[in-house]
Parts: structure tokens; C-alpha cells; sequence
């Protein structure tokens, strides 16, 4: 019997929000008990900090610049391959709750932040909707709205992620065809509210949470941030999503379906407070990189820990394989199915590309950073009164899109130094080193559908 796969998706969130990834406080308990029955992923990456990139690769199973949507505000094109529309011609029905960030492009002036999303650029997913392109932009903690499959609004009562949870457990229990279902469910939280420039976590959550430890990384970043003021929200956020995970398992298992049921729970990237560089992720640091991964159900199973390295990226043909579909070959990384019957041949390192803080590559071992950006690129972005908006976001797809040479950027040493507080990247001591990590960046670059580039040593400057 081919299994119902439920996608629990979060929005920037650390994976040291959770207890079974060292967070001490009862923030996770649902989760917690998914990883003891599941498979948990020590060291789980993004392989592109920001939202709508992110999203793109996991939708499609390919990277951000094999897709244009490289950068928040460019639309997945209509036409491109989706696991929605794989699972969808194979028999399952689709279903999709909340957070797109996939329908908009800013260069060609298609907007749908507050309104409807056209049928064909919801990526295959038509059975039930209940989505809304940019959430945030729809919505508050205790307010907002989404659209249904007829373009219907559909306000929320209640706090938000309790409210994106009833649509997917109204799906459930209402669905009456024998066939399969993928349900992708998108929240927002823990994601920091926008308009408001704070994080909306549920009414009580300051206290709740107050005797929270701090993450070591928060400590040594060069800006002291916002955490002081938003981390009790943001934990608060966390518990929100928990809870009503649980609520979904309950379902599940009242419809008598939870045994025939894989859960994949991930986020996008994660968080740093804007103390690195002013800025909530967009960088290199393991703070924004790394995210939570925990599967339960099917093969999935046994309360398993695997400490190899894994990628947002594995998780599309993961879902076909657990489907029971091809892995097509525009897909370039392997499904963690592999992973689970051994994995001998597994990756050594992980991949991602930054392109919208700046144009950066860069790759992570278990035990290095390395990254590498193209200033000479970044400079073309100084905003001009010259340009308009739109020609400006045009610019975009020369500027960020990618580069024939970059500069070593970061290199950090993580066994030694976690929190990546050193940079050694102009060390001569470790000039060997570099050169191999520069070889096996450009072979992962190479991999992802890019030309080879020429890589510089640190501080060379390119004319301008």
C-alpha cells in the first residue's frame, strides 16, 4: 500500500529549538516523541538560506539557479516539474496549506502577495488550498487569511498556526477517495513578523518561556541583535508548531491512517537575530544553514540518529522514492532512502548557493566551512535613482544569478570553533587545505548545473 506523505514545514527555524536537539525547556514534546519512533538528521542544511529559493529547490528537487528563483521574489515557472505534479499523476491527491512564496516575480511585475494564486502557478497542487503566496504579508499571529481552491478567502480565527492546522486536519477528515494524499503544510512561524519587526509567538509566551539558554553562536556574532527582545516569542512560535503537530498525529490516527503516514518535519533555514551582518539568515553560518530534520513513518522508523550530512535538497526525490516513483535525472542529489541501507557511498559534504544578501558559494564538511562570493557582482547592485523598481529587480538576474570567479570568503575550523568565530581564511597554514576545499566546491558547483569558476585567494580585488 503506497503511503500518504505529510510535508510539516517551518519557517526559520533552529533546530536547537527542539528538545531532542539539546533544547532543554518542554518547548518540542511531539516531536521529540516522532524522532524516538523516527529517524532524526544531526546535520541537516539548507541548501539555500531565504524563503522563497529554498522553497523552489524543495519543491522541484533541483537548485536555485537551475530553476530562476534564486532570489525572494521570482515565480517558479508555471511549466517546471514539481514532486505536486509526479505524486499527482501517479494517483495521490495534493493538497498545499499556507505559505507559497513561489507565485510573485518582481522583474516581470506579476503580484500576487495578497491575492488569489492563479491555478497554474500553484505547482501542481489542486486536490484542496488553502494558500496564500506571501504570509506574511496576509497575515498576523492572531489575524489574516488565505484562499481555497476557487480563489475564495478564508479569514482566520485564532492563532495562525492553530488555524493553518484546522484546514489540514479538516482536509483529513473529510476526505472520502480511497487514493493516497501528499499534503504539504506550510507554516510561517517562527518566522519574524515583518510589518511589526518582532515574532508573534501565542498570548502567554514571554513568561512561558523566559529561563531560556542562550545559543553560544548569539554570543559571538559582531551585532548584538534582537534575540534579548524576541527570543520567548520565538520559542513560544516553536511550541505552537508542536502542539499542533500533535494535533495532526491525533487525526491521523483517528482516521485509523497514522501506521500508512510519512511525516517529514524541516524548515527552510534557519536564524541568526541580525547578529551576524545585520541580518536574520542570507549567510554562511552554520546559524542559518543548518536545519531541524525528523521523518517518521515507512522506512523511516526505529529512533534512529544519523550524524551524516544531508541536504534540504535530498528531501524531493526522497518523497518520490517513498512514492514508489522514478527519481528523474534532473534531480542531482541522492534520496535518503540510500542513506537508510547504508550508506557507504554517501556525500561528504553539502552544498549551497547564497544569492540575494550577496552572490556566494560555498560547501560544508563535517568538520569545515568553506565559502567563497563575487563582490565585483554585488557591486552592480548599488541602488541608483537612475533605475526604477522593476528595473532594479531586472538587475537582479545578472547580478546574482552567478559568476566565472569568486573570492574566498570564510573558512572555519567546526570542531574547533562551533560558534565560527574565527575565520582562517587568510591563514597561510591552512593555503593546502583551501585548495582542496576549492576543488571540492567546484565539483559540487559543477554537479548543481554550474560552470567551473575561478576561485581567488582571499583579499584579491578585482578592477573595477
Amino acid at each position: 500500500m503506497r503511503p500518504n506523505i505529510i510535508v510539516y514545514f517551518t519557517d526559520q527555524q533552529r533546530p536547537d529549538t527542539i528538545g531532542c536537539y539539546g533544547q532543554k525547556l518542554p518547548v518540542t514534546p511531539n516531536l521529540d516523541a516522532l524522532a524516538r519512533q523516527g529517524v532524526r538528521f544531526e546535520h541537516a542544511f539548507t541548501c539555500q538560506p531565504v524563503c522563497g529559493p529554498a522553497r523552489a529547490c524543495l519543491q522541484t528537487g533541483k537548485y536555485a539557479t537551475q530553476t530562476g528563483c534564486y532570489t525572494n521574489g521570482r515565480a517558479l515557472d508555471p511549466g517546471e516539474d514539481t514532486i505536486a505534479k509526479r505524486l499527482g499523476g501517479a494517483s495521490y491527491e495534493t493538497a498545499y496549506i499556507g505559505k507559497w512564496h513561489l507565485a510573485s516575480s518582481r522583474p516581470q511585475g506579476l503580484v500576487y502577495a495578497t491575492s488569489p494564486i492563479p491555478e497554474e502557478r500553484r505547482g501542481g497542487y489542486k486536490d484542496y488550498i488553502a494558500m496564500a503566496d506571501v504570509l506574511e504579508f496576509t497575515s498576523h499571529g492572531y489575524d489574516g487569511y488565505v484562499y481555497d481552491r476557487e480563489d475564495k478567502r478564508m479569514d482566520f480565527i485564532g492563532y495562525r498556526a492553530d488555524c493553518l492546522t484546522d484546514y489540514a486536519i479538516h482536509y483529513i477528515r473529510n476526505k472520502t477517495s480511497a487514493a493516497p494524499f501528499f499534503l504539504f503544510l506550510s507554516h510561517i512561524e517562527p518566522h519574524q513578523q515583518n510589518d511589526r519587526n518582532c515574532y508573534e509567538g501565542p498570548d502567554g509566551s514571554k513568561t512561558r518561556f523566559k529561563d531560556y539558554d542562550v545559543p553560544a553562536d548569539l554570543l559571538v556574532g559582531q551585532y548584538e541583535g534582537d534575540w534579548k527582545a524576541n527570543y520567548p516569542d520565538y520559542l513560544g512560535c516553536c511550541s505552537s508548531l508542536d502542539y499542533n503537530l500533535g494535533r495532526l498525529i491525533d487525526t491521523l490516527k483517528a482516521k485509523g491512517i497514522y501506521e500508512n503516514t510519512v511525516i517529514v518535519f524541516t524548515s527552510d533555514h534557519g536564524n541568526h537575530f541580525k547578529t551576524r551582518e545585520g541580518e536574520y539568515k542570507r549567510q554562511c553560518f552554520d546559524s542559518c544553514l543548518r536545519i531541524p530534520l525528523i521523518i517518521g513513518g515507512g522506512p523511516f522508523k526505529g529512533g534512529r540518529t544519523f550524524t551524516e550530512l544531508v541536504s534540504l535538497i535530498n528531501l524531493p526525490p526522497t518523497i518520490l522514492k517513498l512514492a514508489g516513483l522514478d527519481i528523474p535525472p534532473y534531480m542531482p542529489e541522492a534520496p535518503l532512502t540510500d542513506l537508510l541501507k547504508g550508506g557507504e557511498d554517501w556525500q561528504d559534504s553539502v552544498f549551497y548557493q547564497i544569492s540575494e544578501a550577496e552572490l556566494a558559494r560555498g560547501i560544508r564538511t563535517k568538520r569545515w566551512k568553506y565559502c567563497v562570493h563575487a563582490p565585483h557582482r554585488q557591486a552592480l547592485l548599488r541602488m541608483d535613482d537612475k533605475f526604477s523598481a522593476q528595473q532594479y529587480h531586472g538587475m537582479l538576474a545578472t547580478a546574482l544569478m552567478d559568476s566565472d570567479s569568486y573570492v574566498e570568503q570564510h573558512l572555519y575550523d567546526l570542531v574547533n570553533d562551533p560558534t565560527e568565530s574565527k575565520n582562517l581564511v587568510n591563514d597561510p597554514g591552512h593555503l593546502e587545505l583551501r585548495g582542496q576545499l576549492s576543488k571540492k566546491l567546484i565539483e559540487r558547483m559543477l554537479k548543481a548545473g554550474e560552470k567551473a569558476p575561478r576561485i581567488f585567494p582571499a583579499g584579491h580585488v578585482f578592477p573595477a
